[in-house]
């Protein structure tokens, strides 16, 4: 690595960050509450830019770690967000924007989970109160907030890639800067990030890796590579840096905090020190180091960020380090809601009213939830059923079904590409497999699908859980692309359920389906629809018609296809239509459509026959390839009815450009398909 312009600073820091590990521990603070009220915080208050760090005594870097962190909890509390990881980086955070000559050098965050600190140290610290609200910072770094967000982040395992395509350039443009990349080991279990690193080695370029290891992602860690970390931790050894920077063999010093690791401990032979896998690889390996030692990391890094080629710094980390409720439930605290308002006389008054309210109705499930009762429900009748996510066994709602059947519950870590093949070839053997994925991450996995599962019509089953707007995740978690890249590839069905009672039993009729189907399915609650049993079949392909409004002999008609939990919507909008007079000469059927692929052409010509006038398609999904676009290419390609009408066609979904992050109602409001603005444009169909 090259040194950085202000790197004499870090020359004399080999004698001077030396401090005692007892100096250390009696000036980190571990909190227990969430503070409600901003904390003082004087030193932080005095960073606007990491060059306000260059006069820092370690001693103040300590204290200013300590202030960090209880200002990240008080923001968490205020705004909601990511949480744990954001705790677990403050040291590391706070060292890298101390050494590095920032904005010139570049750090680059995967994923971005844990980039809090990191916008706090770059100017936004009065502003991370917004973050994940509408007009409010990103929840991950992004290249248009900030010059310090050197790459847009949302997605695992990219930050070495990138990092490595920084690094090609500056060197090809002559330009001598660090590039650091920070990732974690959950994220390193994802392929790319070991392409990157093959590459980079290939390359020999000048690249700092960060190895972030706290033994979780959003879940604990699994699998080898988890447990070859844990191998190099209970070795009892690490590879120090010398003053010249060359690898240097000492026993370990004594990091009891880390004992998660243990884990893995019964699970392999007794570890051999060589096999060091990114030594092996070819990178310049150091580590592990204690990465919540200020004095420790200055050593290494101010050493590390020196010496040339791809080098990996190997640190390990608590996640939620500093908030005692964190550190002992690191799942739980992943991210958290923020705090409610504290209003005493509202609580009062509610205590009051209790005795009177009546009860309260049944809390509507989660689509997770659903799905996670039909994988038990279905796995306790038919044994062919197995279970696979890519590190989304919280999130998909799987929990239950790990739980209740282990043997058939496969997660595989962050790697969508693997998991969708796997499913392929487990359905070469007879068994049922179902893929549950997050939309966003399917995106990863779209060769897999096409060439491996849908080319040879292998029967797997897709569960893709957040598909639509997704809230303060932003654009980078959103899935509004999936009916466009599902629907054009032969082999697949498409579903998309109205509520939690058709999400149920859409799952169910493709688990029965023989062949590659997806469901396809929203973040959050529904309407509070309750699921009936038992589990019912479904036709393929048949839509239902959910109500018809308005007079029968009507001068003009409305056929109003919803596709999935914008029947709702498009249920309210018929009814304000014809409520509000602006229909009274219209007739507007609402139809569930229900599945997207294949699509219900029957539907669709009795609505012609019975001499629709207007057709508006719905779906929370781009308006671009999406399901609307399947109706028009039906329509204007097979339907000789259609010819003849030519009714007037409209498509409402999400316009072509990416939906800024804020709750999931201010996104709908954005692209106009909240009620109000589904009947404007209904409106303007009409008229």
């Amino acid at each position: 690595m090259q040194q950085s312009p202000h790197s004499p600073k870090s020359q004399s820091l080999s004698t001077s960050v030396r401090d005692s590990a007892a100096q250390l521990s009696s000036l980190q603070q571990t909190y227990t509450v969430i503070p409600r009220v901003r904390p003082h915080t004087p030193l932080l208050d005095t960073i606007d830019t990491p060059t306000d760090l260059s006069t820092f005594s370690t001693a103040k870097l300590i204290t200013l770690a300590d202030e960090l962190r209880l200002f990240l909890l008080y923001s968490a509390g205020q705004s909601g967000g990511h949480f744990g990881a954001n705790l677990g980086v403050v040291e590391l955070t706070i060292v890298l924007h101390y050494l590095l000559d920032m904005p010139q050098d570049q750090i680059v965050w995967d994923v971005g989970h844990q980039a809090y600190a990191h916008k706090v140290l770059t100017g936004r610290r009065e502003q991370l109160g917004t973050i994940r609200s509408k007009d409010g910072l990103t929840a991950f770094p992004e290249r248009a907030e900030s010059v310090y967000d050197t790459f847009g982040v949302g997605h695992s395992s990219t930050s070495i890639s990138a990092g490595l395509g920084m690094s090609l350039a500056l060197r090809y443009q002559g330009r001598a800067q660090t590039v650091a990349c920070i990732i974690g080991d959950g994220a390193m279990t994802g392929g790319m990030a070991f392409e990157a690193m093959n590459d980079a080695v290939q390359q020999d370029a000048d690249l700092l890796v960060i190895l972030n290891d706290n033994d979780m992602s959003i879940s604990c860690s699994i699998g080898g590579f988890s447990r070859h970390l844990a191998m190099l931790w209970e070795s009892g050894y690490q590879v120090d840096i010398s003053e010249l920077g060359e690898p240097v063999l000492c026993h370990r010093p004594d990091m009891q905090a880390f004992d998660r690791r243990k884990r893995h401990k019964e699970m392999r032979d007794v570890p051999q020190l060589e096999d060091n896998l990114f030594k092996a690889i070819g990178f310049t390996y150091f580590g592990p180091f204690d990465g919540h030692n200020i004095p420790e990391l200055l050593r290494v890094f101010s050493l590390a960020k020196q010496v040339k080629g791809p080098v990996l710094v190997h640190i390990y980390t608590t996640k939620g380090k500093g908030f005692a409720p964190a550190e002992l439930d690191p799942v739980g605290y992943h991210a958290i809601s923020k705090l409610p308002v504290d209003n005493p006389e509202k609580s009062k008054a509610e205590s009051i009213e209790q005795p009177t309210k009546q009860l309260s109705t049944k809390p509507a499930l989660k689509y997770s939830q659903v799905f996670g009762q039909f994988l038990c429900d279905k796995a306790a009748e038919d044994d062919k059923l197995l279970a696979v996510t890519p590190a989304m066994e919280e999130g998909s709602g799987m929990t239950d079904f790990a739980c209740q059947f282990p043997e058939r519950f496969f997660d595989v870590a962050i790697a969508e590409q693997h998991a969708v093949t796997l499913a392929a070839g487990m359905a070469t053997q007879g068994v049922k497999p179902i893929v549950a994925i997050y939309s966003t991450f399917l995106q990863r996995g779209y060769d897999q699908l096409i060439h491996d599962v849908a080319l040879q019509n292998l029967d797997v089953m897709f569960a893709i859980d957040r598909a639509g707007l997704v809230g303060e995740d932003g654009a980078t978690h959103a899935g509004v692309f999936d009916f466009g890249f599902l629907r054009c590839v032969p082999n697949m069905v498409i579903a998309a359920p109205k509520d939690e009672n058709e999400c149920y039993h859409l799952l169910n009729t493709c688990y029965e389906y023989q062949g590659c189907t997806a469901v396809r399915y929203p973040r959050g609650t529904g309407t509070g629809a309750d699921i009936e049993q038992p589990a019912q079949t479904y036709k393929v392909g048949e839509a239902v018609v959910e109500s018809v409004l308005g007079i029968a002999n009507a001068p003009y008609k409305l056929a109003l296809l919803a596709f999935g939990t914008m029947v709702a919507t498009a249920q309210q909008a018929a009814e304000t239509l014809i409520n509000n007079n602006v229909a009274l000469d219209c007739q507007i059927q609402v139809v569930n459509m229900r599945w997207v692929k294949p699509l219900d052409t029957a539907m669709l010509e009795m609505l012609l026959a019975q001499g629709v006038t207007h057709i508006a398609t719905l779906e929370e999904h781009m308006i671009m390839g999406g399901a609307g676009s399947a109706v028009n290419e039906y329509l204007l390609n097979e339907s000789a009815a259609f010819k003849i009408n030519r009714p007037a066609i409209a498509n409402i979904g999400i316009p072509d450009r990416f939906i800024a992050h804020g709750s999931q109602a201010e996104q709908l409001v954005d692209c106009g398909l909240d009620v109000e603005g589904v009947t404007k444009q209904l409106k303007m169909l009409l008229s």
